[in-house]
């Protein structure tokens, strides 16, 4: 049937009709309404009658329509679009497929229930396999499931390029994401950014930006008025010069997530209780600023008790941990039994003695045997007593360090051209660590020129 008015062909039957509806109805039911005033002639007649069996066909087809649209789920809509209920459905049917994947790959899927996941099982494995060349295992992702939910080209790859435009390592990248595995999900505008700003504004130069990135990505996380302003303002109050704050947190950026009332100050105020002034420590944490990382509760003050019990004078705390900072960050108790028991056997050096000797050279609780027992048999085989040895320990205990080359050319001048008593180096044993040309043979020439005897005048 030919339909007036509409020269476009169409490929929806359902629209065509609804078209033809719409355009025929309302003709029809104007000329039934007025056709009753009039008598027409033989002509209006035919043309009202044809009217009337396009009307009835026109019903017919619509009615059919409605019939078959209401057998293929009563959906009102002529283009054949799926309920909601029916979309619901798919979607629980495709999670479930997803879930299914997950769990015969390894991964736990029960913490995903409400979060937006990839719609199905393709894209789903694509996107572990992203994560898999990232280095990432099945445990790091039941570590944090929530990577799944991450867009690989919104999310992961932008940040990625960032910091790969930093000039963070992509041999980093794997433990970087371990360790802070939801920067994949930071916007490099709002978050990452202003963050590297800020690191840049401390003095931070560009290019260690990445070295302080790859050793605590955590600080990608950081808000800029929180912790990390809280602790480099503090760090400046006790002494750090200003020019020397890029450099602390460069060596260490650990400290930009210590708070600073539960970790950086007591941690201060505890040295200072041990009577190393306020700038000293700022010093020690200057060149030493891992020290910070020594926890107060677990290493440093466990760490103060067998000092004590060792030998050391408790006036000489400060001194100790001033010279060798890091002696309050090692497990300590067990060092010390050991090098005394070590010391007391092989240089018959007693509680008291032990404790002498780690005041002027803490580095020995660090010291390995084979060196320490090489130094006593050279010093036993120049002629000394055991308890002559001893006695040139605690009083030069860097002789336990000096290399052995260095001691045997000494010894030799001393011999040959000195002429001196093996008595002379036990008062003064602190003649091994000078360097031969430096300081021995020049002294040496200056005392002889003066006629002077002992070995340490000059």
């Amino acid at each position: 049937m030919k339909i007036i008015g509409h020269t476009s062909s169409f490929t929806n039957p359902s629209l065509l009709l609804s078209q033809s509806l719409s355009f025929h109805i309302p003709q029809l039911h104007y000329r039934l309404t007025h056709r009753g005033s009039d008598f027409p002639n033989s002509k209006e007649k035919k043309t009202d009658s044809i009217s009337r069996t396009r009307c009835s066909v026109i019903e017919k087809i619509y009615s059919a329509s409605s019939a078959v649209g209401h057998r293929q789920g009563g959906s009102s809509s002529l283009y054949g679009r799926p309920s909601l209920l029916e979309m619901k459905n798919d979607r629980i049917a495709n999670r479930a497929h997803v879930y299914e994947f997950l769990k015969d790959i390894g991964i736990v899927p029960d913490e995903l229930d409400g979060l937006e996941l990839p719609v199905t099982v393709e894209v789903m494995r694509d996107h572990v396999d992203f994560l898999y060349k990232l280095g990432l295992t099945i445990d790091d992702i039941n570590n944090y499931l929530l990577v799944l939910g991450y867009s690989v080209k919104k999310n992961m790859i932008p940040v990625l390029d960032y910091l790969g435009n930093l000039g963070v390592r992509k041999s980093t990248f794997t433990d970087f994401l371990r360790r802070y595995p939801q920067v994949l999900h930071a916007s490099v505008v709002v978050d990452l950014a202003p963050v590297v700003k800020y690191l840049q504004g401390i003095d931070i130069k560009p290019n260690d930006v990445s070295h302080v990135l790859e050793k605590y990505p955590e600080v990608l996380g950081f808000k800029l008025e929180g912790t990390m302003s809280t602790s480099v303002a503090y760090l400046v109050e006790i002494g750090v010069g200003r020019r020397e704050i890029g450099r602390v947190l460069t060596r260490y950026p650990e400290i930009l997530g210590m708070h600073v009332g539960r970790m950086i100050k007591p941690f201060v105020e505890y040295l200072k209780s041990l009577g190393i002034p306020k700038l000293a420590v700022a010093r020690l944490i200057e060149n030493r600023p891992h020290i910070l990382g020594f926890g107060l509760e677990d290493k440093l003050k466990p760490n103060v008790e067998p000092l004590l019990e060792y030998g050391v004078r408790k006036n000489s705390l400060a001194s100790v941990v001033a010279q060798y900072p890091e002696i309050i960050g090692i497990e300590l108790k067990s060092r010390l039994l050991f090098q005394h028991k070590l010391l007391k056997t092989s240089k018959d050096v007693d509680l008291e003695d032990f404790g002498r000797i780690v005041e002027k050279m803490p580095q020995v609780v660090s010291l390995n045997q084979s060196p320490l027992l090489r130094c006593v048999d050279f010093l036993k085989g120049c002629g000394l007593s055991l308890q002559q040895v001893g006695k040139m320990v605690v009083g030069c205990p860097q002789l336990l360090a000096v290399n052995l080359d260095i001691m045997k050319l000494n010894f030799n001048y001393f011999q040959k051209e000195m002429g001196k008593d093996l008595d002379d180096l036990v008062a003064f044993p602190a003649f091994f660590t000078y360097g031969l040309e430096s300081i021995v043979k020049p002294r040496h020439r200056v005392v002889a020129k003066k006629g002077l005897k002992s070995l340490n005048n000059g």
